[in-house]
């Protein structure tokens, strides 16, 4: 059939608002492709709902039909689409249920069917001919860089190889953070897969409406990775060591993966029922829903892994400068990751505190970002408390000040539900970002005022609207201790200062 004879009754928007939405079907109308769209950026789309058995393009009207092969497939593809907005090369398109059944396309062109058929053996797990892997648009390399944006809740190496692995077999994966964003790079056996992987993920949420990935190509084509622990993997050598100071593969994420994660298999209804869990959605065309979820539940701390502490919003902190320390300072500094119910600082042990978040989402959130930072000159080290809660001291019971409950706290900046504090949240830089900040107040002002923090102020820059600034200090270990000592700062007038890390420099 010509390709005219798929003509679009709904090309432009005047004409879609008269047009009745067509019946499921398997085959799926889709609209407003950018001029450059190539038929591989099309199928991506389809890709992680299930087999895709054909594709036609209309060029000069800036549109596409594509055929899943079921109807099911095509269903869950547009009520995910319904929540989430298809991008393709950065551009929103459209897409809905064809009136067609089935597409009866000239089986000869042969560039098509090449497309297709590399798209199933990448799908299946097998491995696309040669003459096929050109038929794709040629990746240089199998080594994604990705980068994580608005990063509210952990992402571990764990999650990004499950999410990555559907695409092609993971060989190797090494995370770090540079520019205060957590990225990783993650070597596939074949360019193919990283190809295929990057024009299905690029821009997708990991959760609902945070922890977006952004992935390019890397220069580099093969990762040496030294280390099998929770930052680095050759999944090829199992028996690399884990490296000085660095959590094996018997770390409490990684048991997850392990034999016996069954025991969180049990939990996973109630896991899928939580609506953060975005990209960990995807039907089994893509991932598998068990693993997925329980990987994700398990480096978000949401669920209990067999014998492990860590279910609870506790954390341990050790290796405190006992002599600066309070519970005010704990509350401010580890209060920019989570609203912090209650600080012990130990009676028999001064330079350790039990700090409890609201929930244990927060708590692995604290854990990932303050973890090896400097506080008071001394590197603390911050691990999930076996206990449930911090208990209160008991009436009449006076023990120096040394617990503080902040439950009713109005310095809490996640109280309030779809605050933008959800999207700010940065690990420790040397930047920092300052609201509230009252009229009358010049560079000058604060300047000296985070001088007399004791610190260095390398550089400032106030938004336009003199409300917010940028201000640098000249270590990470500086930026936290001015957070920590004019976080709640009253400017006068009873205008207090807000400041939080930046993942700007200037």
């Amino acid at each position: 059939i010509p390709s005219n004879s798929y003509g679009a009754s709904n090309g432009s928007d005047s004409k879609k608002l008269r047009v009745e939405e067509a019946p499921p079907s398997r085959v799926l109308h889709i609209r407003k492709l950018p001029n450059e769209a190539s038929e591989t950026e099309v199928i991506a789309l389809g890709l992680p709902f299930g087999k895709v058995t054909n594709i036609l393009t209309l060029k000069g009207k800036n549109q596409a039909f594509l055929e899943m092969g079921t109807e099911e497939a095509a269903i869950t593809m547009i009520n995910y689409y319904t929540t989430v907005t298809p991008h393709i090369r950065n551009v929103p398109v459209f897409v809905q249920y064809s009136n067609h059944k089935e597409l009866k396309t000239d089986a000869g062109n042969q560039r098509t069917q090449a497309v297709l058929q590399a798209v199933s053996a990448v799908q299946s797990g097998g491995s696309p001919s040669s003459d096929v892997q050109e038929a794709l648009a040629a990746a240089s390399s199998p080594v994604l860089r990705i980068i994580i944006d608005n990063m509210f809740y952990p992402v571990t190496l764990d999650v990004l190889q499950q999410i990555f692995s559907k695409f092609g077999t993971v060989m190797k994966i090494i995370t770090f953070t540079k520019n205060n964003q957590f990225q990783a790079l993650l070597q596939f056996s074949d360019a193919i897969n990283a190809q295929q992987a990057k024009l299905a993920l690029d821009g997708q949420n990991i959760y609902n409406s945070c922890c977006t990935l952004r992935i390019d190509f890397s220069k580099l084509v093969n990762l040496n990775v030294k280390y099998n622990n929770d930052k680095s993997r050759d999944y090829t050598r199992p028996e690399l060591p884990a490296g000085d100071g660095q959590p094996s593969l018997e770390s409490s994420v990684a048991a997850a993966f392990s034999k016996d994660s069954n025991s969180l298999l049990g939990k996973i209804p109630e896991l899928l029922s939580i609506p953060r869990l975005s990209l960990l959605y995807f039907p089994s065309g893509a991932l598998n829903p068990l693993s997925a979820a329980a990987a994700a539940a398990a480096a978000a701390g949401r669920v209990a892994l067999a014998g492990q502490a860590g279910s609870s919003g506790v954390l341990l902190v050790s290796n405190l400068n006992e002599e600066m320390v309070a519970p005010q300072s704990l509350f401010t500094l580890f209060g920019v990751y989570g609203d912090v119910q209650r600080v012990k600082i130990l009676y028999n042990k001064k330079d350790s505190a039990l700090i409890q978040m609201s929930d244990a989402n927060q708590a692995q959130l604290a854990m990932s970002h303050l973890n090896g930072q400097k506080m008071y000159g001394k590197i603390i080290r911050v691990t999930l408390s076996k206990h449930q809660t911090v208990a209160l001291p008991r009436d009449g019971l006076d023990d120096q000040g040394l617990t503080k409950d902040y439950a009713n706290s109005p310095l809490h900046r996640f109280k309030k539900p779809g605050s933008k504090n959800f999207q700010n949240i940065f690990p420790p830089s040397a930047t920092l970002h300052l609201s509230n900040v009252p009229q009358d107040v010049t560079e000058e002002d604060l300047r000296l005022l985070f001088s007399n923090a004791g610190g260095t102020v390398k550089a400032f820059k106030f938004f336009q609207d003199r409300k917010m600034a940028l201000i640098q200090m000249s270590t990470v270990e500086e930026a936290i201790q001015a957070l920590i000592d004019l976080h709640n700062y009253n400017m006068g007038g009873n205008q207090h200062l807000r400041v939080s890390f930046s993942k700007s420099t200037i």
